[in-house]
């Protein structure tokens, strides 16, 4: 191999120009807090608050208190504008103070500070919701078991979930505390009369026959049904049952009412889940001719630098270098806090102003009027990237004349229909919803009869499209919407 001699070998600079993305800490803060709910946001403030001492609360709407994030915006009220607080109220010569005296003198017990002190908490005061376990074990001590029925009973209630089921097979439980299966069938029994009707039962069945049982309900039919038909009986198969038992369908519908009485999940009323409430971010009101859009800031801090921090960065004071730089990062911290609320306050009013400008018919007749809309039509009407807009509409609701709507319900595909125009699938969900809730109970319409009565409507989609969207709605196949 033969080197060429003007060939030099060495380490070379070369100067090159590119672009790339830099997700700075403030841009991905801003980003975060975008995609954020209400209850999310008002937690992370809080937090924030605590974790930043530059950064507090304005407790009032006075002109004084507003914090503009900018540094070079004053946010306080001169010194020389704050007047000290005098209490100039004098008291009346004309005062009957003997009357006084004896209207408000009290022979109850003087509480001093040190009774106070010794005064047990409010929360002791409270009352905590009793849960299914709390209820059954103190059943069972009442019974008055032996220690080993005590331990059996204690694992029983261990293995119940949350509608008050077994979730265990009485082997497994026998093996888990070395207990013989008779005695883990005996407590069992003796716990499936306790309190609520059809706890500790293994599946649907038995807990609906324990509930017979402890109603005094003796009906060979309904018992017959629970046993042999209860899949004839989820189906509404009312016909066969009638048939397989040689009793009329007026018989069978007779017992179906009484078992429609009973309670599925004997654990219900004891549950300990809370009902999660939505706040709606936006509210839109109907002004004249026209919608206004009010934000919802109930509940959110507003917030403001600290004004001794704001003072003590500044050239009056010495302090030094380390805290210097401690206190100008929470700052800073602070104020890109502050600023990134106030763009994502802006960002989904100008989203919703857009939204309302598509579906202005929505807003003013119903969803019936619903159009087809994506992300693209938003962002490009706002000059934002459709990821901007997505974030926005997520876990974000709108209170509207029409009732209550998250962001993302107002994005929907189209449906093209017959007549050439085109439709939201909200709409055509809407249509299919007001077709069942408006059908005969005792003949209700099938999923084929529903694209046909659709198809009439100029809207053309096939019965498996119809059979997606009556799922998504919650509603049920015909056979069992049925009712005698």
């Amino acid at each position: 191999m033969i080197l060429n001699s003007d060939m030099a070998l060495g380490l070379q600079q070369n100067l090159t120009l590119t672009q790339q993305l830099v997700m700075t800490p403030q841009l991905q803060q801003a980003i975060k807090l975008l995609q954020l709910s209400r209850l999310e946001l008002a937690g992370m403030i809080q937090q924030e608050m605590e974790e930043n001492p530059a950064l507090e609360e304005i407790l009032t709407d006075t002109p004084g208190e507003m914090e503009l994030a900018n540094d070079s915006q004053e946010d306080v009220i001169p010194d020389d504008s704050l007047k000290e607080v005098r209490i100039e109220e004098k008291v009346g010569n004309d005062i009957d103070w003997e009357s006084y005296i004896h209207e408000y003198n009290s022979t109850g017990r003087l509480h001093t500070e040190k009774d106070s002190q010794e005064l047990p908490n409010y929360e002791a005061f409270t009352s905590s919701k009793e849960t299914l376990e709390d209820h059954l074990q103190w059943q069972l001590l009442m019974y008055g078991p032996t220690k080993e029925e005590e331990q059996i009973g204690s694992l029983i209630i261990g293995n119940l979930n949350i509608d008050g089921y077994l979730c265990a097979s009485i082997e497994d439980m026998a093996q888990m505390g070395n207990f013989s299966i008779d005695a883990v069938e005996k407590v069992l029994k003796t716990m499936q009369g306790f309190d609520p009707p059809g706890v500790c039962a293994r599946n649907l069945q038995e807990a609906l026959l324990i509930q017979l049982k402890q109603l005094k309900i003796s009906d060979p039919v309904l018992e017959e049904i629970l046993s042999s038909h209860m899949k004839n009986l989820e189906n509404k198969n009312y016909k066969k049952i009638a048939m397989t038992l040689d009793i009329t369908l007026e018989r069978v519908i007779a017992a179906v009412n009484v078992i429609k009485y009973l309670e599925p999940k004997p654990g219900r009323q004891f549950t300990t889940e809370e009902p999660h409430y939505i706040i709606p971010d936006i509210h839109v009101y109907k002004d004249g001719d026209d919608f206004k859009i009010v934000m919802n800031d109930d509940g959110l801090p507003k917030l403001k630098i600290n004004r001794l921090y704001r003072d003590a960065v500044s050239n009056k004071k010495v302090i030094s270098k380390e805290t210097k730089n401690y206190l100008n990062e929470k700052m800073q911290s602070a104020s890109w806090l502050i600023k990134s609320i106030h763009q994502r306050q802006k960002t989904i009013y100008a989203v919703m102003e857009s939204i309302i400008k598509f579906q202005r018919e929505f807003f003013e007749k119903g969803v019936a009027y619903l159009k087809p809309m994506i992300l693209k039509d938003v962002a490009e009407d706002i000059n934002m990237h459709e990821s901007t807009i997505s974030r926005v509409t997520t876990n974000k609701y709108a209170y509207t004349p029409q009732g209550l709507f998250e962001l993302k319900y107002f994005f929907n595909s189209s449906i093209k229909r017959t007549n050439g125009d085109s439709m939201a699938s909200e709409s055509v969900k809407e249509k299919i919803k007001d077709l069942i809730d408006r059908e005969d109970p005792a003949n209700p319409f099938s999923d084929q009869e529903i694209t046909e009565l659709l198809a009439k409507a100029s809207i053309d989609i096939a019965r498996r499209t119809v059979a997606k969207y009556r799922e998504l709605l919650h509603i049920l196949p015909s056979g069992k919407r049925k009712q005698f």
